[in-house]
């Protein structure tokens, strides 16, 4: 596979960081669009309510605090955006295995499946436009998406 040449702003680390991103911000916002409806309510959950979540499911079970922590919020607002997650089913607190005075939150079945069909909608949504891509292209972006993870977690 031959790469086409780099030209215009891309061709300089400032420009190509511009260029990412401008386009990293208008994926990341084309899939936000894409987001879930709790069951039998017409309204989405917030970003910030669906990202605790999703935190709370991929590191099993957190504090409250350690939730705030991890999601960079202050307590008082994680506090409502669990007391939101919980009214609706998609949380639920147990006991500290260690600390009586503290709880623990985890994802319930019904928030598990929320973020399930989530995945699904984006991943769909994706495999969509890659299947309108050449060869050449999608074979670019598999050898770009462990350098996009790598400068994501840097």
């Amino acid at each position: 596979m031959t790469l086409p040449p780099i030209r215009g702003r891309a061709a300089s680390a400032p420009g190509l960081a511009e260029e990412l991103r401008i386009s990293i911000a208008r994926l990341s916002r084309r899939l936000r669009t894409l987001r879930p409806s709790v069951a039998g309510e017409a309204s989405t959950l917030s970003l910030t309510q669906f990202a605790a979540l999703a935190a709370i499911e991929r590191h099993g079970s957190m504090t409250p605090r350690e939730l705030a922590d991890h999601e960079k919020v202050q307590p008082p607002s994680m506090t409502r955006v669990i007391a939101y997650l919980e009214e609706r089913g998609l949380v639920a607190r147990s006991p500290h295995p260690t600390d009586g005075r503290q709880v623990v939150l985890n994802a319930t079945d019904e928030g598990a499946a929320l973020l399930a069909a989530e995945r699904r909608r984006k991943e769909a949504w994706l495999a969509m436009r890659l299947s309108e891509l050449t060869d050449e292209e999608r074979e670019i972006l598999r050898r770009a998406a462990p350098v996009i993870d790598k400068l994501s977690r840097s």
